[in-house]
C-alpha cells in the first residue's frame, strides 16, 4: 500500500473510534499518525524494513506495528473488524460538509444514521430537527451539503486526475506502435474539476494501441471497446477515452477532442469564411476555394485560419480569438517563474509542519522567499495566535533572516480574520509590525450578498490588509462560494492597492480563473499561493501556476514571480500610501 492509502486507512480508525465513544487520546493517536504519514519525507518501505519507523515523531510502537501490516500485506485485521461493526457505508457522511465524528456519533447514538441516504431522510422528516445540539438549520444546510454532493458525483479535482493522467500518457508514449500522444478535454484546458480524462494518439497499428490502454495496470473496467477508440475506469473511479487517428488526422483531431465546444464552432466558422470545411479528421476546401496550406500541428491550423497560436487553457471563446488575430494573446505564467510564496501555515496554528520545516522545503523547492501566515487569534478551531505568540513567531523569522544572511528570506505575516463587521482581528498597532496580513473569512458565510460584499470592502480599506485570501470561501465539490458581489470586491482591491489571492490549494483555486481577466484589467495584482498546510502543500504552487494560465495572467500580473526586494517592496506599498 502507499504511504497515502495508509494514512487513510489511519484516518478511518480514527473516526470510527470517534462514533464508537473510545478515547480522545486514542482517536488523536491516529490522527497525528495520518498526519505523519501525509507529511513524511523517505520511503516508507524502507523504513519499515530497517526498523526506523519508531524513530519518527508521532509512531508509537502500536502504530508501527499496524503501518508494517499494512505496508507488507496491505490489510489490517484491527480495521477490519472495526469496519465490521458498523454500516459499512458509515464513512461516507464524513464526506458531508458540516459533519464531524462527534456529530456523526451523536446521530448514530440517537437515530441510527449511518448513510447518507438516512441522513437525508431524518432531515426531510424533521428527526434531526428535533435533536439536541442540531436544529432546523443544521438540517438544511445537511440537506444542502447532500444536494451538492450529489450535483458533484462524477467529478473530479484536478489534481486528483492530473497525475493519473500523467502517468497514463507517459505509457502511452513509451509505446512503439504510438507516433504522438497527448492529453484532450478539459483537463488539457486545465479545468479546476473534470469529469473524465481524454487521450489522443496517433498510431499506425490501432486495434495494438486499444489492447494495450483497456490492459493498462491502472484500469479497473473496460467500459466500451472498438477499433480505434476505447472507454475504461481506472483505480479512482476516473473514467477515461482513447481514441486513435493517424498521423495526418492527428492536428485536427488534437483541436478538435482538446475543446472547449463552443472554441471549436469559433473555429470551423473561421474555416468557413474561407472556403474551409474543418472537423476532427481534416481541412477541406470546397471546389471554388484555394486549398489549405499543409497542416502538421496545431500551429500551423491556427496560422492557417489567421490566428496566433492558442494555448489550450484558453480555449473557452473567452476573448482568444480577437486577442489571437491582434497578436495580442498574453504570454503565460509559467510555474518556474514563482519564487516564493506567502499564504502558508506551521504548527504554531494548524499546520502540520514546523517553520523550520517550510523553510527547508521551500529552500529544497528552490524559492527565494518563503511568507508565514498563521491564523489569528479567532480561528479557536485552529489554535490561532494571540499576540503575544504572534510577536514571539515574529521574533523568531527575524532570528533566522539574520542567520541566513541574505541567501533565503522569510517575510512574517498572518491570516487575519475579517470579522463579521469587517474590522481585523488585530490591532493596527499589531499588523503594523509585519511584513503583510492575509485578510480571509472563516466564519459568518450565510450573511447576504450585499453585507459579504461591504465586509470584505470595509477589510480591504484597512491600509494593513495586503491581500485577500481566497474570496469567495469555496471549496470544489465540497462547499458553495458564499454569496459576494466579486466585480465590486476586484474593484475595491484595484481603488485600495489590494493583492488577491489565487489560493493553489486543489479545493478552493479561489479566485475563480474567470475572474481573473477582469481583475487583471483593472490593474489587480495576484498572488499565488499554496495555503500550504504542511511542507509538502507547498507543491500545490504549481497547480496554482496552472489555473493562472488560464486566467490569463502573466508573470507581470503576479506578485510573487518578484525577486525578493521588489517583492518587499511590493507588500509594503500599500500601508505606505498616503491615505485620501
Amino acid at each position: 500500500m502507499t504511504k497515502e492509502a495508509i494514512a487513510e486507512v489511519l484516518t478511518n480508525i480514527a473516526r470510527l473510534l470517534e462514533i464508537k465513544g473510545e478515547s480522545p487520546f486514542k482517536v488523536r493517536a491516529y490522527q497525528r499518525g495520518a498526519r505523519v504519514l501525509e507529511t513524511l519525507s523517505g520511503d516508507l518501505g524502507a523504513m519499515v524494513e530497517a526498523g526506523t519507523l519508531t524513530g519518527v515523531e508521532g509512531i508509537g510502537a502500536a502504530l508501527e506495528e499496524k503501518i508494517t501490516a499494512l505496508v507488507r500485506t496491505g490489510r489490517l485485521d484491527y480495521y477490519e473488524k472495526l469496519r465490521e461493526e458498523f454500516h459499512p457505508d458509515i464513512l461516507t457522511l464524513f464526506e458531508i460538509q458540516g459533519l464531524g465524528g462527534k456529530k456523526i456519533k451523536a446521530l448514530y447514538d440517537a437515530l441510527g444514521i449511518c448513510t447518507i441516504p438516512k441522513l437525508e431522510r431524518a432531515c426531510k422528516n424533521g428527526s434531526i430537527a428535533k435533536l439536541p445540539g442540531f436544529g432546523e438549520k443544521s438540517a438544511a444546510n445537511f440537506l444542502e451539503a447532500i444536494a451538492l454532493r450529489k450535483r458533484s458525483a462524477g467529478q473530479f479535482l484536478i489534481s486528483d486526475a492530473l497525475p493519473v493522467a500523467l502517468h497514463i500518457l507517459e505509457d502511452l508514449r513509451g509505446h512503439p506502435a504510438v507516433g504522438r500522444a497527448e492529453l484532450a478535454g478539459s483537463l488539457r484546458r486545465r479545468k479546476p474539476v473534470v469529469r473524465d480524462l481524454d487521450f489522443l494518439v496517433s498510431t499506425g497499428q490501432p486495434e495494438e494501441v486499444i489492447a494495450f490502454f483497456t490492459g493498462h495496470a491502472r484500469v479497473e473496467k473496460t467500459l466500451a471497446c472498438g477499433e480505434t477508440k476505447a472507454s475504461v475506469l481506472v483505480d479512482g473511479g476516473i473514467q477515461c477515452d482513447l481514441r486513435a487517428v493517424g498521423r495526418d488526422e492527428f492536428p485536427f483531431a488534437l483541436a478538435y477532442f482538446t475543446g472547449s465546444k463552443e472554441h471549436n464552432v469559433r473555429l470551423r466558422e473561421r474555416a468557413l469564411e474561407r472556403g474551409w470545411s474543418l472537423n476532427e479528421y481534416r481541412l477541406s476546401a470546397s471546389p471554388s476555394a484555394n486549398p489549405p496550406p499543409a497542416i502538421h500541428t496545431e500551429e500551423d491550423l491556427h496560422r492557417a485560419l489567421g490566428l496566433d497560436y492558442i494555448p489550450p487553457e484558453l480555449r473557452e471563446d473567452l476573448g482568444e480569438f480577437d486577442a489571437a488575430e491582434k497578436n495580442a494573446l498574453p504570454r503565460l505564467l509559467e510555474w518556474t517563474q514563482l519564487r516564493g510564496a506567502f499564504h502558508n501555515h506551521t504548527t504554531a496554528s494548524d499546520g502540520r509542519s514546523s517553520l523550520q520545516e517550510m523553510v527547508a522545503a521551500a529552500r529544497e523547492l528552490g524559492l527565494d522567499y518563503l511568507g508565514i501566515a498563521d491564523h489569528s487569534k479567532s480561528a479557536t478551531q485552529a489554535r490561532g495566535l494571540d499576540e503575544k505568540r504572534l510577536l514571539e513567531q515574529l521574533a523568531e523569522i527575524q532570528e533566522l533572516n539574520a542567520a541566513f544572511e541574505g541567501s533565503f528570506r522569510i517575510f512574517a505575516g498572518t491570516e487575519c480574520d475579517i470579522r463579521k463587521d469587517g474590522t481585523l482581528d488585530f490591532s493596527d498597532e499589531i499588523l503594523g509590525q509585519l511584513d503583510y496580513v492575509v485578510v480571509s473569512i472563516h466564519s459568518a458565510f450565510t450573511l447576504s450578498e450585499k453585507a459579504m460584499t461591504d465586509r470584505i470592502i470595509r477589510a480591504l480599506s484597512n491600509p494593513h490588509a495586503t491581500m485577500l485570501a481566497h474570496p469567495t470561501g469555496r471549496l470544489l465539490l465540497t462547499r458553495e462560494a458564499y454569496a459576494v458581489n466579486m466585480p465590486a470586491v476586484i474593484e475595491a482591491a484595484a481603488e485600495t492597492g489590494t493583492i488577491i489571492e489565487l489560493n493553489a490549494n486543489p479545493r478552493r483555486l479561489d479566485m475563480d480563473w474567470t475572474w481573473w481577466p477582469l481583475a487583471r484589467a483593472q490593474g489587480v495584482r495576484c498572488a499565488i499561493n499554496p495555503d500550504a498546510h504542511s511542507a509538502a502543500a507547498l507543491s500545490y504552487l504549481r497547480i496554482g501556476a496552472e489555473v493562472a494560465r488560464k486566467g490569463w495572467l502573466t508573470r507581470e500580473d503576479v506578485l510573487n514571480t518578484l525577486p525578493t526586494p521588489q517583492a518587499a517592496a511590493a507588500l509594503a506599498r500599500k500601508k505606505q500610501k498616503p491615505s485620501t
